[in-house]
């Protein structure tokens, strides 16, 4: 009987934890129109009071009506990957204009069908080779399409090839499954798009990334994390393709605090 009640109360969590693309979709369409407006109370409405964690930007708890979503942002670009076993998402956001630029990255964290978490990367100028013209262009050269069915990578598969391209900035004989070719989309900078492009150059060492925070999506081969950078700690976002296994594609932001940290 002991095992049957547990068996049952364990089903019962599952259920609840269960989160649908549907759901998450129609969720981050709100927090996308509420960026779009500068208009929050509906976006406010759809979070789950009873176990909320906060809103966050750049690492930092902040109160929401004082955030960058209070400002009407016109939005030129948006993608999201989706994370049904973890029940989070992440936006990529790109305000590809003349006057007050942004690139944004945001993770919506969800308990009992509703956000408990808020979690955005915000750069601007001034931020880590922050150019949103080359960011804007260069993410339409991409191919980040659905992953037939019977080529998708395990969800391990995905969140091991990050890990290990993160590692590699602090433990430089890591095995990182490099694809050909491999570009970095890095606040603007674009790698070599060509055939044999790589993005194993340009990788400082003794730089450790911590405080990692995970989006899984098999369907799409993307894994978001955002992270702590380095000693100082910047704010900081990376995604990934990951294909067959090998990465892909890399887009990364980082919010210094100084001008184009310090560099």
């Amino acid at each position: 009987m002991l095992n049957l009640l547990l068996s049952t109360i364990t089903l019962a969590a599952t259920a609840t934890a269960h989160c649908t693309r549907p759901q998450l979709a129609e969720a981050v369409d709100t927090y996308l129109a509420a960026q779009v407006s500068g208009q929050t109370p509906a976006f406010k409405a759809r979070f789950d009071n009873s176990t909320w964690l906060g809103y966050f930007e750049n690492n930092k708890k902040v109160d929401i009506n004082t955030g960058i979503l209070n400002k009407a942002l016109p939005i030129t670009h948006n993608r999201t990957i989706y994370d049904t076993t973890a029940c989070v998402t992440y936006t990529e956001v790109i305000v590809n204009s003349t006057t007050d630029p942004y690139v944004l990255g945001t993770q919506l964290k969800f308990a009992n069908h509703k956000i408990n978490k808020v979690d955005s990367i915000v750069t601007k100028p001034g931020d880590w080779l922050f150019n949103v013209t080359g960011y804007a262009y260069w993410v339409t050269q991409e191919d980040w399409s659905e992953i037939p069915t019977e080529k998708q990578d395990a969800r391990d598969t995905i969140k091991k090839a990050a890990d290990a391209y993160l590692d590699l900035f602090n433990a430089p004989n890591t095995t990182v499954p490099w694809g050909t070719p491999c570009v970095r989309l890095e606040g603007g900078l674009y790698g070599d798009p060509g055939p044999n492009g790589t993005c194993a150059v340009g990788v400082p060492s003794g730089v450790p990334i911590g405080n990692r925070r995970y989006v899984v999506d098999e369907i799409f081969g993307a894994v978001d994390v955002m992270v702590e950078f380095g000693g100082s700690k910047w704010p900081d976002t990376h995604e990934f393709r990951i294909v067959g296994g090998k990465i892909r594609y890399v887009h990364t932001m980082t919010h210094c605090g100084t001008p184009n940290c310090g560099v």
